[in-house]
């Protein structure tokens, strides 16, 4: 397994790119929020790869973060998301805007994607909402942290706020919360806490 590429870019377009590392070409796809933030060729590149084989190919798809590498990895763990529809929907989306629209169930930011449509969207909502959420909700940490902004404090109100950046009121969110906590061990961490208070609101729709 290929888990990253380190070296000269030698050739760059909006779908792949080709890094020279020690001599050898390594032929990258990746979307295009990857493709816009690349240096100039003849600069050095690093790349955190998914390598991809099935019987009529291999390719390898390069990201520039942990959380779109996951995120490709989780779409084309569902049934019907290939690579490409992975790629597409990380081309129009960063990685936090797509987790959270995922996590939101919002289909209609998903189908703006070329190549998804409402069904597979659906699919991807319902088996990825609640990973997505998880991602969506340490983004915003990281964001706050890099900023040195406080930090919501006590796991209630960060579960709290990690579902209000999902696009949920905070009366909803704090609800649904305050009823997942009801069904969890006292030491539950923010992560299940948010799990439990997404299938709340899923199911009180």
């Amino acid at each position: 397994m290929i888990a990253h590429v380190r070296g000269t870019l030698v050739e760059k377009d909006t779908a792949a790119v080709v890094v020279d590392v020690n001599g050898v070409g390594y032929r990258v796809l990746v979307p295009e929020t990857v493709s816009a933030v690349l240096p100039a060729v003849g600069e050095q590149v690093h790349l955190l790869t998914t390598f991809y084989v099935r019987e009529e190919e291999m390719s390898l798809y390069g990201f520039a973060t942990a959380e779109q590498r996951r995120l490709f990895e989780m779409l084309i763990g569902v049934s019907g998301v290939g690579p490409k529809a992975a790629l597409s929907l990380l081309s129009v989306m960063d990685a936090e805007q797509l987790a959270m629209a995922i996590a939101g169930e919002d289909i209609k930011r998903l189908t703006s994607a070329p190549g998804v449509g409402t069904k597979i969207a659906q699919r991807i909502a319902m088996e990825l909402k609640e990973k997505a959420a998880e991602i969506a909700w340490q983004r915003k940490v990281d964001r706050l942290a890099a900023k040195g902004k406080p930090l919501p404090s006590g796991r209630l109100e960060d579960a709290v706020e990690a579902l209000m950046a999902l696009g949920y009121t905070r009366t909803d969110a704090r609800r649904a919360v305050e009823t997942a906590a009801k069904s969890l061990p006292a030491e539950a961490d923010t992560a299940a806490l948010v799990r439990n208070a997404l299938q709340v609101l899923t199911t009180t729709r």
